[in-house]
């Protein structure tokens, strides 16, 4: 049975509403002082520039860094979970996606610090590469909502996920030293999770840097029972040179890594809907990593339009090595896959008067891929070299440069518009599978934005943007095992595709309250999607390779709410729909594959002037029997549906000492067993998490 019908979540949609102009009519009545806090988040990924979220047309997420370190997710992406505009995936623990206005995976553009983690690898669909990313070194989220083609260029079709990390800055000329030690540990896992860090410097610059570790065991879903194996465990460390070199300089050099040694992939392990067999007996990434290099210069302007250049360069390297061994089969194929991102990135604001402002850039981009695979026999010690899962010494190149001018008019009228020109050589060497490829796809992508101040309490806002995605070496040269029972082969033949997306939002606020509503609707051309050949490999995988053939229609409403009641507490609350078809230029129509089903969340906060903090919230997420054929085909997927579900959880906190905070986490309070829609396994169920933090 659904644990929500139709009427129902309408019955919530219509509450939710109600509670939103209720809540907006109070607080129009009052006459605070100060501004709520959304209102003075400093963002910089919706126009490449600092702006208050009050002064952006683009729709946008931020989650700041309390909310991360209360959350403690066991993977980053889990931070967004509830957000306007986003909702999460789980594959298996140790991954986990964000599918933001129904997109996914490469189509949607990851960021830290401006710097792509979407890579030549990068999968197309749910993937583990943004759980590669340490949670502790994370100051905020940004998230763009709606393609921005013209500042980002490819992959930012769906949005722009981006992650701005921590920087040790101190107001005193004399040096100073802090630090930091953070452990917590969660029941339904048994995990424990430590950070341990330390800041030394002056105005005149600092030397930072920690290490984290997590260790989790196989996860207890609702209803008492445990997940084998779900375990996991990762490590990783940080170090960041930050030097002011005079008033008008300034260099940052920066190093990340994390790694997770051995995480299991249980949607292959354990088998799902319509399955009486799992699809591996192995399945492990082995090891996962991350490593950056990231150096940035900035030079503040002393006169004249220019405000601020920025030069930044960094090198990435992911490993995505594998252990596999299908179900059944006396092969255990060991793999290595590499990927090593160098990015230049320069950029340049200007600011003519109150009324004017341009920032303009160029990207260059050169991702080199290794990748080379081993089979034995499960009764024999030697191996043998084959094809790996991509052509050995794969590359995707990229050049591109943009221009973006902001126009404040005197009618209350503002505007954002941008282009951005990119070019892309996409090169796989011939293997005795599939001939070389060179392919030089090259794209004009764009957008504008438009702020109509109403009055001084709402705002209409605009957004069209353009977006553009070439094939990457997964679409082109991928080789293997996938998911749901599958045997890919390549197809170097494909094209690039694109996204028009527009949407329109009203933002109602005063002192004290905000309101968010959008609506969207994207359109979304020759998809890169798997296609059933018809064939069976030896085993009984279905065999299948990557085509241009379909066109997606997504359509949505998003809304967010958050109100002050007073100087100790405030009230959110949020709710996402999305409807989408997807047509596979054959007549055929269907529902779109992996479309969230309605979410949302609602919530409360309370800080005393003692120290304590209280925050209860609702998670819920309705159910989804809209599926296209692929979902049906998912053994992640029940093909009748998803139910849909509700979660209670309470988040509280008490501050000891000023330096030294405790907190308890009560997850699932309720014991509920349910699956997000399209992950791979069960969330899970009631959790109690502890945590202390103490900062010196």
């Amino acid at each position: 049975m659904k644990f929500w019908s139709t009427s129902l979540w309408l019955t919530a949609l219509g509450a939710l509403l109600a509670l939103a102009a209720s809540g907006a009519h109070a607080q129009a009545q009052q006459d605070a002082a100060v501004q709520g806090p959304l209102l003075e988040e400093v963002l910089v990924t919706a126009t490449r520039r600092e702006l208050s979220l009050d002064q952006v047309a683009a729709a946008i997420t931020v989650v700041d860094e309390e909310a991360i370190e209360s959350l403690a997710p066991q993977v980053f992406a889990g931070a967004l979970r509830g957000e306007p505009g986003v909702f999460f995936q789980q594959t298996t623990p140790g991954q986990g996606i964000p599918i933001v206005r129904g997109l996914k995976g490469s189509q949607v553009l990851h960021l830290v610090d401006g710097i792509r983690i979407n890579n030549a690898f990068f999968r197309d669909a749910p993937n583990q590469y943004l759980g590669l990313v340490d949670s502790f070194t994370v100051d905020r989220i940004e998230l763009i909502r709606g393609a921005a083609g013209s500042l980002y260029g490819a992959d930012a079709m769906g949005g722009v996920v981006q992650l701005v990390t921590k920087e040790a800055r101190f107001d005193d000329r004399e040096p100073q030293a802090r630090g930091r030690l953070y452990g917590s540990f969660d029941s339904a896992d048994d995990g424990w999770v430590a950070r341990a860090e330390a800041a030394y410097g002056s105005t005149e610059g600092s030397l930072a840097g920690g290490i984290s570790w997590q260790d989790r065991g196989d996860r207890r879903i609702g209803g008492g029972a445990t997940v084998v194996p779900t375990a996991f465990e990762s490590r990783a460390g940080d170090l960041r040179l930050l030097w002011t070199a005079s008033d008008a300089y300034e260099l940052m050099f920066s190093v990340q890594s994390l790694e997770q040694p051995s995480t299991p992939r249980i949607d292959e392990l354990v088998p799902g809907f319509g399955e009486t067999e799992p699809s591996s007996e192995q399945y492990r990434f082995e090891p996962n990593r991350r490593d950056l290099l990231h150096g940035r210069w900035r030079w503040f302007g002393a006169g004249g339009s220019l405000q601020q250049l920025t030069v930044q360069l960094a090198r990435q390297r992911i490993v995505d090595d594998r252990l596999t061994q299908s179900f059944g089969s006396p092969t255990i194929r060991t793999e290595q896959n590499e990927s090593v991102l160098d990015g230049l990135t320069v950029q340049a604001d200007h600011v003519f008067s109150e009324a004017l402002a341009l920032t303009w850039g160029a990207e260059v981009y050169r991702d080199k891929v290794r990748s080379v695979r081993q089979i034995r026999l499960t009764d024999e010690d030697t191996s043998r070299s084959v094809r790996g899962r991509f052509p050995d010494g794969s590359s995707l190149d990229s050049d591109s440069a943009y221009v973006q001018m902001a126009w404040t008019g005197a009618q209350r009228l503002s505007a954002d518009a941008g282009l951005r020109y990119a070019r892309f050589q996409v090169r796989l060497p011939e293997t005795p599978d599939s001939p070389a490829v060179d392919l030089r796809p090259d794209d004009f992508t764009g957008d504008l934005r438009l702020r109509y101040e109403l009055n001084a309490k709402a705002a209409l806002l605009s957004n069209i943007g353009r977006g553009f995605r070439p094939p990457n070496v997964f679409d082109l040269g991928t080789l293997g095992s996938r998911p749901g029972n599958r045997f890919n082969i390549p197809n170097p033949n494909l094209g690039p595709e694109t996204v028009w997306s527009y949407d329109l939002g009203l933002r109602l606020g005063g002192d004290s309250w905000q309101l968010d509503t959008f609506v969207f609707f994207l359109d979304y051309r020759d998809k890169i999607t798997s296609v059933l050949t018809g064939n069976q490999t030896a085993d009984g995988r279905d065999i299948v390779r990557a085509e241009n053939r379909n066109r997606v229609q997504l359509s949505g409403l998003e809304l967010n709410l958050d109100v002050e009641l007073d100087a100790q507490s405030r009230l959110f609350a949020s709710l996402n729909y999305i409807y989408g078809e997807e047509d596979d230029g054959a007549g055929m129509q269907e529902p779109a594959d992996r479309v969230p089903p309605l979410n949302g969340r609602l919530g409360f906060e309370w800080t005393s002037l003692a120290g304590l903090s209280l925050r209860p919230y609702l998670l819920f997420a309705g159910p989804q029997d809209r599926l296209s054929d692929r979902d049906e085909r998912d053994p992640r997927i029940d093909p009748t549906g998803t139910d849909g579900w509700l979660t209670a959880n309470v988040q509280m906190s008490y501050a000891l000492r000023p330096e030294l905070t405790l907190g308890l986490r009560l997850e699932n309070l309720f014991d509920k067993r349910y699956r997000e829609h399209g992950s791979g396994v069960d969330a899970a169920g009631f959790n109690a998490g502890l945590w202390l933090d103490y900062r010196f």
